[in-house]
């Protein structure tokens, strides 16, 4: 005999009302602590760097004599047609190619030698090399220019007496007062402070070198001259390009102390370069106006040859990738 029990089916629990998520308006700071980080950063860099450069550009359209209370009176673009049509303009452009070209191979040639010739040698010896070497860049440039005038100097100069006890000189060679050889003494004191700078920036490159190729070119029975041609040369093209913007763009800024300190630009505007230029209007005699076109001028010359640099070495550079 069975029984069955009659059960009533529960009714079913209504389910709880959809509340909305509140939506959080407040941005989480997570996503801008990357920025805060460089927020010190950015506002020194356009305080100190991006203000005086619109500064300059604004001044390139004024007449002012830096005094506070004199006014500024707007001259629109006669401040770059008088610097065009200035006489001192071509010889000190014209000086600027020289230095420019008269560096390289102070900031090229000589320190990548030294630094392939001196990769190999023991690492205690190697450090002293590079470090003797680098000595001079850490040189004041006033200091540099005091000890290179009593070197060269006319008379009494250790250069000279050298030169007269090798070559018997019939008078002696004045370097910096002499237009024949004022520009060429202010080149090469400008390379040779720079030869370490370069050297040190090649040696570093040749450390990341991948070794792997020079011991592949070995076992292949290359000679040294033929590693260097063909590896490490090829491996080097992005280092030796960026050098070579650099002695492009910053050759004759380089070169200003040696000139302010050892001639003035003289004799006869012969050491004047652009940057000497700039100066003098800006500082010697309170043009503003034209010391400011000149510097627009230069950064946008100056940065037209650097964009053409980094086209260049997206063509030429060999990556190791």
């Amino acid at each position: 005999m069975s029984y069955e029990i009659a059960t009533t089916p529960l009714p079913k629990a209504k389910p709880a009302p959809k509340t909305k998520a509140r939506k959080s308006y407040v941005p989480r700071l997570d996503k801008f602590k990357p920025y805060l980080y460089l927020l010190p950063a950015l506002l020194s860099i356009g305080f100190w760097v991006y203000r005086p450069l619109v500064q300059t550009f604004q001044l390139s359209f004024y007449q002012w004599n830096l005094l506070p209370t004199s006014p500024k009176l707007y001259v629109g673009l006669q401040n770059f047609e008088r610097l065009v049509t200035l006489p001192e303009m071509g010889k000190s452009l014209w000086n600027t190619l020289i230095y420019t070209v008269g560096v390289v191979p102070f900031s090229l040639i000589i320190p990548l030698i030294i630094a392939i010739v001196t990769e190999n040698i023991g690492k205690r010896s190697r450090n002293v090399y590079r470090a003797l070497i680098f000595l001079p860049m850490i040189m004041a440039p006033v200091a540099v220019a005091s000890v290179w005038r009593w070197i060269m100097h006319p008379t009494n100069g250790i250069l000279n007496k050298t030169l007269d006890g090798i070559f018997h000189l019939q008078e002696p060679i004045r370097y910096f007062t002499d237009e024949r050889w004022a520009i060429w003494a202010i080149t090469f004191i400008t390379g040779w402070k720079l030869i370490g700078f370069s050297t040190l920036i090649f040696s570093a490159a040749l450390t990341g070198i991948n070794k792997e190729y020079i011991e592949a070119a070995k076992i292949d029975r290359a000679n040294r001259l033929q590693i260097i041609w063909h590896v490490i040369l090829p491996l080097l093209s992005p280092t030796i390009l960026f050098m070579a913007m650099l002695n492009t763009l910053f050759a004759s800024e380089w070169s200003f102390s040696y000139i302010n300190v050892l001639t003035q630009g003289g004799p006869l505007n012969s050491t004047t370069n652009i940057y000497y230029l700039l100066w003098t209007y800006g500082f010697q005699t309170f043009s503003v106006g034209w010391s400011s076109a000149a510097a627009v001028v230069l950064f946008l010359g100056f940065g037209l040859i650097a964009w053409g640099f980094m086209k260049l070495t997206k063509k030429l550079s060999f990556f190791d990738d």
